[in-house]
């Protein structure tokens, strides 16, 4: 059994990932949180490690460790109270990564798989053109800074120790339970909130959490992921309208869409500086999966519909 360490286990993705491990029985699990978890999975083992920024990990704690995946991290908000939070920012994700990873690297762990973010590529492509792995990382905000900064640091302990570093890029990861717009969505389709979104001819990548838990689970094992970075999506891209239009049928819930010029949201929208916060409506993010299927033989096992009605259920 390989013996993996999850860190942000109390999270979004690493709660979903703990999960899936132990059902497997294929791994024996350990489980990182900053506070002690509110719920602990059966077979797992527990450990509660605080604020990660700058701290000396107990190289104790990853004793025969084979594999660890890296999801905690500083995630990023739309109202951000900190007052310079490109500092808070580098604090957790970089800095608590890379002291993470120095302690893999003394402890004999042999692969750090690290969850990045599809904003390292940039904040949007156009409607014809794919991100890549192959594009020259252009971070589109402080979040996406601070991830690109822990990629570089990852790979500097790589190339200096044995460590094997896997990097992800993901885009919007959605479930039921998911945080952020994604949930928001749902909520204002649930209410049957008229919703001024139809006529809009944008491409998203997405990708279901059950996907991308498909993904990091192969990324674990496989011997020809290490060392590599990858950009995974569901491989089928949706407009917003495409989206709402598939949430509510999924529910059976009547939607209702409408139609409103896209000037009437730009001109607010240009006016108060909110351009970068609702690109996820109306602009385009797509992404080339093409070297995770090449390398690794990946294929996303969940179409996109059946990930939306499992998301949908609780509408």
């Amino acid at each position: 059994m390989i013996k993996c360490l999850v860190t942000g286990a109390n999270g979004f993705i690493g709660n979903a990932l703990v999960q899936y491990l132990v059902a497997t029985n294929k791994y024996q699990v350990f489980a990182m949180t900053r506070v002690s978890a509110p719920s602990k999975i059966k077979d797992v083992t527990y450990f509660e490690a605080g604020d990660i920024s700058c701290q000396n990990f107990d190289i104790a704690l990853l004793k025969d460790i084979e594999v660890v995946v890296h999801t905690a991290a500083r995630v990023h908000v739309m109202r951000d109270a900190s007052r310079r939070p490109l500092d808070e920012f580098r604090r957790v994700n970089v800095n608590g990564t890379l002291a993470l990873a120095s302690a893999c690297a003394k402890a004999g762990v042999k692969r750090f798989i690290y969850l990045s973010s599809i904003g390292v590529n940039g904040l949007e492509t156009s409607l014809d053109s794919f991100f890549s792995e192959d594009d020259v990382p252009t971070p589109h905000n402080d979040y996406a800074l601070s991830k690109y900064e822990a990629e570089i640091g990852l790979k500097e302990i790589s190339n200096i120790t044995q460590l094997e570093v896997v990097i992800i890029r993901p885009p919007l990861v959605y479930a039921a339970n998911a945080p952020g717009n994604f949930s928001a969505l749902l909520r204002l389709i649930r209410l049957r909130v008229p919703l001024p979104l139809d006529g809009i001819h944008n491409k998203r990548s997405l990708i279901s959490l059950d996907n991308l838990i498909d993904f990091l689970n192969l990324c674990i094992w496989h011997p020809k992921a290490g060392n590599e970075i990858f950009l995974v999506s569901d491989g089928h891209d949706l407009s917003t309208t495409e989206l709402c239009h598939d949430l509510a049928s999924a529910a059976n819930i009547p939607v209702r869409i409408f139609y409103l010029p896209l000037w009437i949201f730009m001109y607010p929208i240009n006016i108060f500086g909110f351009k970068k916060r609702l690109n996820g409506l109306f602009g385009n993010l797509r992404i080339d999966s093409s070297k995770a299927h090449q390398i690794l033989g990946w294929s996303p096992p969940f179409s996109f519909r059946s990930s939306y009605k499992n998301s949908a259920k609780e509408l």
